[in-house]
């Protein structure tokens, strides 16, 4: 983990943040990282294009009977492509 020191808020900005800070119910700190991880898509380790917001996600079962369901398209027809 690294410390980084922010220099040159603008009082707009300080205000800004302490406002999303007392929103969150969370330190200034952690408020500060959790909008960095979330503009940058980066969540821990993990970065993200941010789509798991509009796309959700798949149960197990769901995901094995869609690639049941694609398998088809993966394979080539001889008749065409002679």
């Amino acid at each position: 983990m690294s410390t980084m020191t922010i220099s040159n808020v603008s009082t707009e900005l300080a205000a800004a943040l302490k406002k999303e800070k007392r929103r969150r119910g969370l330190s200034l700190n952690r408020t500060v990282l959790a909008l960095m991880e979330e503009s940058l898509g980066v969540h821990g380790n993990i970065c993200s294009n941010g789509l798991h917001r509009l796309a959700g996600t798949w149960s197990e079962d769901a995901f094995k009977q869609f690639e049941h369901a694609v398998t088809p398209f993966g394979e080539v027809d001889p008749e065409i492509w002679r």
